[in-house]
């Protein structure tokens, strides 16, 4: 049985998919974005520890890279005598692509800053951070899988 709380959470996620999309064309999943994130905040990596650090199998990390690496947002280089690891790191087109994805994320909150009042951002923030927080620690209702 469907609630307010469901619909409200879908719309808004469609709203914010919808913008991404026309901000970023370059049709990004979630997880390939996660995976550049991290790239920019801890640097190169092993593709071992992406995987690990996003909790996904080597199977489905190398499938993301490959299709990153086809659209020349990260690239591979052997960093040691084992030339079978290949360390990560983002490119200069990676980064672009990234800086246009947080002035989405920037207009976004002008967006929202200007339809609500000073107090009802405050709650919105409050409210968003609560619903994150519940939703992170919140067992998953169905089997994850690797896609």
């Amino acid at each position: 049985m469907r609630t307010e709380i469901e619909d409200a959470l879908a719309y808004l996620t469609c709203s914010l998919v919808a913008r991404r999309t026309r901000a970023t064309p370059e049709r990004v999943t979630w997880q390939q974005y996660d995976v550049l994130e991290l790239l920019r905040l801890r640097g190169p990596m092993t593709p071992s520890v992406l995987s690990e650090s996003l909790g996904v199998s080597r199977q489905t990390m190398s499938k993301a890279l490959r299709i990153l690496k086809d659209q020349e947002l990260v690239e591979q280089s052997a960093q040691s005598a084992d030339k079978r690891e290949q360390t990560t790191s983002i490119t200069m087109r990676g980064h672009e692509f990234l800086a246009r994805a947080a002035r989405g994320r920037r207009e976004n909150a002008k967006v929202v800053e200007g339809a609500l009042s000073a107090e009802e951002q405050a709650a919105f923030v409050e409210l968003c951070g609560k619903v994150a927080n519940a939703l992170n620690a919140a067992p998953q209702p169905f089997p994850v899988r690797d896609l």
